[in-house]
């Protein structure tokens, strides 16, 4: 069972305190049920195998799939069997639409139903251990996916606003119908609801939020995307082809003509031609979008995300992080250094308690000390976390490291240029060797470190390049050269490895158990590893919807940032800056061919460093003799949707 951790500084609370924090007067604790509060939150007072299951269909504002109706969209409930009109219980939800295909979470459960066709087995473990606390649980089809009605459109509108319309309906704000047909409310419910999910998950619990629905108090939004747009597509240069028409065929399990109109739209909208930002993209972006909007968002925001999630990659939580910071938005989030893996499956433990305190804190209004701590848990190394008060680091700044013609990387401008041709390659061919000249790419590093040196946030590419041809695909890697054991996010587990043996969170029946595969950190040890990523199309360099050719032979300056990181480079490694075409390993566009000049007086990379330039210490001029690894072999990155 799990190992309950002790809340830091919170008091025990009474009856009495648990009965107000769930609206009810402490005069009538003998005649109503009630949650009971400890120091260690709410407690398994209610019994999981006599639940209430049942299922309502939730009537949607939208009429995705054309057939003149608005959707109905299935939202599955366990709930105690106490809560009612009085006694009325706070709401989790995960919004999927990946119930009845892929599968939610790490052992890809799927819902099963009873003989009356109400829900039987929920995945994952929410219901498990929140609804013998006095949580109702609802696992919600998306629009267009396993029971719902519609179709599914890849993050648009129709997605967004079956969830809006759920937590509408636990407001009284929406219609609702049972199996007979008959309207139905949710009488039970306080109506303060949380969503939470991975992946598509979280993206909609994101969305939702970025409508301002009223009654949402939190989400937790798990390796989540906040703009479509950037999913598929970096500085206008494509990450992906066929991403969202393929997407949404992959969750709809019905027959394949149904929605196949749907599926032309979506191909046609994403536009593969060009890679621009346009009003279908603008459609699906939650940080200013026609639908959604982070100024909008009111609800508490508990994220985390994988630092070297090359599927949802971490690009999309850093824009999120910075709007909802100015925005004012409460938040917490974890930052991990694995991939595309939920925290349950590499710190379960406090990952379960912590998330407890969350909705604790904004469901139950339970006066605990979750906003108290440090608001960011970050992971440096293979399983060393540290906290702080914010991300990226308060004491990060920038420093800017410039390309010398010497093949070295230091703080001082150089005169001279350097020449490579925008080709695909592979990322193992890109880093091996950098002290060997290659066509495709340029490369520069530093000497040996004194220092460790840490880098928490974006890093930002500024070259003075021209063309030979109107435009180029240019990127950057930003490398650590040095032998060292490092968690293995390349890996088929993205960095965790799944075992034999179980743990349990929360109670079990027959057809539902609360018990899942145990998993630990995964790590190799290389001489290598690319620590950020970053692409543009010169073309798309001052616009992402207006592309402006470049001028063959005339010099123009382009900026672009790489994916966020918090990154320790160890001393005695060697930090590097790798310049190149068409990245096979993450891109899927086609390299222009074009020859690629670099004025190295007037380019270099600007990273957020902790301590800022002291933390480098004294950068030798040359980086001296060294042997660079010249075989490297570099997993193509592991995509899947879910």
């Amino acid at each position: 069972m799990r190992k309950t951790l002790r809340r830091r500084g919170l008091a025990s609370l009474a009856l009495t305190a648990a009965l107000a924090a769930a609206g009810m007067p402490a005069a009538h604790a003998a005649q109503k049920p009630s949650i009971r509060v400890t120091a260690d939150g709410t407690q398994p007072v209610f019994s999981y195998q006599d639940a209430v299951r049942e299922y309502v269909d939730v009537q949607s504002s939208v009429d995705s799939d054309g057939d003149g109706k608005k959707d109905l969209i299935r939202v599955d409930i366990v709930r105690p069997k106490e809560s009612g009109p009085r006694f009325k219980v706070p709401v989790i939800m995960d919004e999927s639409p990946y119930y009845d295909n892929l599968g939610r979470g790490n052992e890809s459960e799927r819902k099963t139903y009873d003989a009356q066709g109400d829900p039987a087995k929920f995945p994952l473990y929410y219901d498990n251990y929140f609804v013998p606390r006095g949580y109702a649980v609802l696992e919600v089809d998306m629009d267009g996916t396993t029971k719902s009605d519609g179709c599914p459109t890849s993050g648009g509108p129709s997605d967004v606003l079956g969830g809006k319309a759920v937590v509408d309906w636990l407001n009284g704000r929406a219609k609702a119908f049972d199996a007979q047909g008959r309207q139905v409310r949710a009488d039970w419910t306080n109506g303060r609801t949380g969503m939470i999910g991975k992946s598509y998950d979280g993206t909609l619990a994101n969305g939702v939020a970025a409508t301002g629905v009223k009654g949402l108090e939190t989400i937790v939004p798990i390796s989540a995307i906040s703009s479509w747009y950037d999913y598929s597509r970096m500085g206008g240069t494509l990450l992906s082809r066929h991403e969202e028409d393929g997407l949404a065929d992959t969750v709809d399990t019905d027959p394949s003509a149904k929605c196949a109109a749907v599926r032309s739209q979506l191909a046609a909208g994403q536009d593969d031609a060009t890679g621009n930002y346009n009003e279908f993209w603008k459609e699906r972006d939650y940080r200013s979008g026609t639908v959604t909007d982070v100024r909008k968002v009111h609800a508490a925001v508990f994220a985390t995300q994988g630092l070297n999630d090359l599927n949802v990659k971490p690009s999309q939580f850093s824009t999120w992080w910075s709007a909802l910071a100015k925005q004012g938005v409460p938040r917490k989030v974890w930052l991990s250094q694995y991939g595309h893996v939920d925290p349950f499956d590499y710190r379960r433990d406090v990952w379960v308690d912590t998330l407890h305190q969350w909705f604790d804190h904004w469901l139950w209004r339970i006066p605990n000390d979750v906003m108290k701590q440090p608001r960011a848990d970050v992971e440096t190394g293979p399983d060393q976390w540290t906290t702080q008060a914010d991300w990226p680091a308060p004491a990060a700044s920038p420093v800017t490291l410039r390309p010398q013609k010497d093949g070295s990387l230091g703080l001082r401008a150089s005169s001279g240029t350097g020449t490579y041709t925008d080709t695909e390659q592979s990322e193992s061919s890109l880093v091996a060797d950098p002290t060997t000249g290659a066509p495709y790419r340029l490369a520069y590093a530093t000497a040996p470190l004194a220092h460790d040196v840490r880098v928490s946030g974006t890093p930002q590419v500024d070259l003075r390049v021209k063309l030979d041809k109107p435009t180029a695909n240019l990127g950057a890697l930003l490398v650590d050269y040095g032998t060292d054991t490092r968690v293995n996010y390349l890996g088929g587990g993205e960095g965790v490895k799944t075992l034999t043996t179980e743990d349990c969170h929360g109670e079990s029946t027959a057809v539902d158990d609360a018990c899942y595969r145990q998993v630990v950190t995964d790590t190799i040890t290389s001489d290598v590893n690319v620590v950020a990523r970053g692409y543009v199309d010169a073309q798309n360099r001052n616009s992402l919807s207006a592309p402006s050719a470049l001028r063959p032979g005339s010099y123009y300056r382009v900026r672009w940032d790489t994916l966020p990181q918090d990154y320790r480079f160890k001393a005695g490694h060697r930090l590097a800056l790798v310049l190149l075409g068409t990245d096979g390993d993450v891109q899927s566009d086609t390299a222009t061919g074009a020859s690629v000049t670099v004025d190295l007086a007037g380019s270099g990379i600007t990273l957020p460093v902790v301590g800022g330039a002291g933390a480098l210490g004294h950068l030798p001029a040359a980086p001296g003799t060294w042997r660079a690894p010249s075989h490297v072999v570099l997993p193509a990155p592991h995509k899947s949707f879910r």
